[in-house]
């Protein structure tokens, strides 16, 4: 893993950013991997910002978001494709035919997971994966627990993952749905490179043993360990128990 740390949240969101529109530069045809949650916001409106001054394009790119809660469809204020809308897709140059996003209200869901996964294949794999770390070390919406699921799944969320997303449902955790379609380790490890943003105190744990720890599926980011090509972009919050 390399990792980058920064002074501020703002600092590295400007360097994962630009990271971001040298990949886009070097193909403009990226498949870029998206991430939803508090960390990523922070990039989102550097994007948007660049995208603005002209300093980047994404005509051409392909996305491909994380996860989605199940029983929630697009429209739904609280559902991830509201977010990406509103921090993103909304203000860049994305056509919204090379958007792809899971479909949280789809009458079959292993089915919607195996359509996603076939999305992936056909465009070629994740060229660039943006990704956040849950407070309790999860990535994407693959929770700690016994085992990981290698492909796009159903999963149960976890009570803390459900009160760390009751923002996007007014402030209540037992709003939040149980249960989310996420793209499973294998999927999420099979991407030509990953970037992962951590920012602010309550991640600092988790960081430190996502590079430092064993791998545990009680802890799905310490199989970042396992991937050729991770950076880590990290506030000093974040990065605090590196020292």
């Amino acid at each position: 893993m390399i990792v980058r740390v920064f002074p501020t949240p703002d600092e590295s969101a400007r360097a994962t950013a630009e990271r971001i529109a040298v990949a886009l530069k070097d193909k403009p045809d990226l498949v870029l991997g998206l991430p939803t949650g508090k960390s990523p916001i922070p990039t989102y409106a550097e994007l948007r910002r660049m995208y603005g001054a002209g300093r980047i394009d994404f005509g051409r790119a392909r996305t491909f978001n994380l996860d989605e809660f199940a029983g929630v469809g697009a429209d739904h204020p609280g559902s991830f494709r509201q977010f990406m809308d509103q921090h993103l897709f909304a203000h860049v140059n994305l056509e919204p035919s090379r958007i792809h996003f899971l479909n949280g209200a789809a009458g079959d869901l292993d089915a919607e997971c195996e359509r996603y996964e076939t999305e992936i294949e056909s465009a070629g794999g994740i060229d660039l994966l943006l990704l956040g770390i849950g407070s309790n070390g999860h990535i994407g919406f693959n929770e700690p627990g016994d085992e990981l699921s290698a492909r796009t799944h159903r999963v149960e969320l976890h009570d803390v993952t459900r009160r760390d997303n009751a923002t996007l449902f007014g402030g209540e955790a037992g709003q939040v749905p149980r249960e989310a379609l996420s793209m499973g380790m294998a999927t999420i490890l099979s991407a030509a490179a990953i970037v992962l943003i951590a920012t602010g105190e309550r991640k600092a744990r988790c960081v430190e043993r996502m590079i430092r720890g064993p791998l545990t599926t009680r802890l799905p980011a310490s199989f970042l360990q396992t991937h050729r090509s991770v950076e880590l972009f990290l506030d000093r919050a974040a990065a605090a128990l590196l020292a």
